[in-house]
């Protein structure tokens, strides 16, 4: 290659040949060759068709490495059913070793779905969506993050930060010990928590402690449950009476539920109706025309409106389906900020420009009848602070860009 190494000793660099035809064999075969910021050709191709200089050029885009963590998602297809995820990334991510795979996993760096798995061991199923994160995701909360809001020997109500599953699913129940304690859910941490409060307090289980020692709380029973990423109130039986009578509450739709969310978009006073089902035609739940699925009414009132972009709404839960709030939002067109799930009604995904990290949802209050006592029961919640944060950033995002502002978008 005449005149390059007048270049290069002009440069006064090392250089490093990669070759796909391996070490020592460079020569009329192709390479990559980066200096400073420079990049160049096959040697062939300088020798036959110009001088060196015409090929240094500056190159816009940084090197490139291929094993670098990249946000692309990888759906599991059919012949990848049943691949474990340390061997799906050794795949993806070619060559990776089986202990990187592990570790990329056990990181906190890979979701499937949407949701954190940590365990490499884990065996996919088609149609899965996995996607490797370029930074490890916030770890998982603790037992000390779990409010106890009312505490009694019927009933306990919490205060369930985002983040943490309700209960675990059907199909977990049957893992060893070992996997299931890799991200515990909140009914699992629920002894333990409440243990500690009655240590703290002074005050003893149901069925009694000795002095001196700590006190003895069973399993508790969930009645009804709020998505993972949704903050907020939730009540447990601590007794299978109370359980029942709880149960037949929610089932006749006897409670009172609000939820707080901030939402895409300019929404109005309206009561939503419609029949979910658990698969509107693309894999995803969602509402349907006849009599097919479950009556689902949900009524929206606009709390505040942040321009035209979006609406803080409060919504009153006459039925309790699962994700009833949110596909009822994002069938008006209207998602809750940080939508995944249900951003594309009908096919057309909705912009989301608020940054948000996670479903802007908060189970703000809750009312039911006491199991035992009858008395009528009332408690609130406030907001978490991510909630508080993203709001406030919302409100002064207005305030800077003024009145002129389309949905999401700046006026031209």
């Amino acid at each position: 290659m005449p005149g390059t190494s007048d270049f290069l000793a002009k440069k006064n660099v090392s250089v490093n040949f990669e070759s796909r035809w391996g070490a020592g064999r460079v020569k009329d075969r192709w390479f990559r060759l980066r200096i400073d910021g420079y990049s160049a050709q096959p040697a062939g191709f300088f020798a036959r068709h110009s001088t060196p200089s015409q090929h240094f050029m500056p190159s816009s885009k940084p090197p490139r490495n291929r094993h670098s963590d990249s946000p692309k998602a990888h759906h599991v297809q059919a012949a990848d059913a049943g691949t474990t995820i340390a061997a799906f990334l050794r795949r993806c991510l070619e060559p990776l070793s089986w202990a990187a795979a592990t570790k990329l996993a056990q990181s906190r760096r890979v979701m499937i779905d949407g949701n954190i798995c940590t365990d490499a061991a884990r065996r996919l199923k088609g149609g899965e969506v996995v996607k490797i994160l370029e930074t490890a995701a916030p770890a998982p909360p603790k037992p000390e993050d779990v409010g106890i809001v009312y505490l009694d020997d019927a009933v306990v109500v919490v205060d369930k930060p985002s983040g943490l599953t309700t209960t675990r699913h059907h199909e977990e129940l049957s893992w060893p010990a070992r996997k299931r304690q890799l991200q515990p859910t909140l009914d699992e941490m629920l002894p333990g928590v409440i243990a500690r409060t009655l240590a703290h307090s002074g005050r003893r289980s149901g069925k009694g402690a000795k002095k001196g020692q700590s006190p003895r709380v069973g399993p508790v029973k969930a009645v009804h449950r709020i998505d993972r990423e949704t903050s907020g109130l939730l009540v447990f039986a601590r007794s299978v009476p109370a359980g029942r009578i709880l149960a037949e509450q929610f089932r006749l739709h006897t409670t009172h539920r609000r939820y707080i969310a901030i939402c895409i978009g300019r929404i109005t006073a309206r009561t939503l109706r419609s029949q979910l089902v658990r698969d509107r035609g693309d894999g995803r739940r969602g509402s349907t025309e006849g009599d097919q699925g479950k009556e689902a009414i949900t009524h929206v009132q606009p709390l505040e409106h942040i321009g035209k972009a979006y609406t803080l709404v409060e919504c009153r839960l006459e039925t309790g389906r699962t994700h009833q709030i949110r596909i009822h939002l994002s069938e008006e067109r209207s998602p809750i900020c940080g939508e995944r799930v249900y951003s594309a009604p009908r096919g057309r995904r909705i912009r989301d420009d608020s940054g948000a990290r996670r479903v802007m949802l908060h189970a703000a209050e809750l009312g039911f009848v006491h199991p035992v006592s009858g008395e009528e029961m009332r408690f609130t919640s406030p907001v978490p602070d991510d909630f508080k944060r993203l709001l406030a950033r919302l409100r002064d995002e207005h305030d800077r860009r003024g009145p002129d502002m389309e949905t999401g978008r700046r006026k031209r």
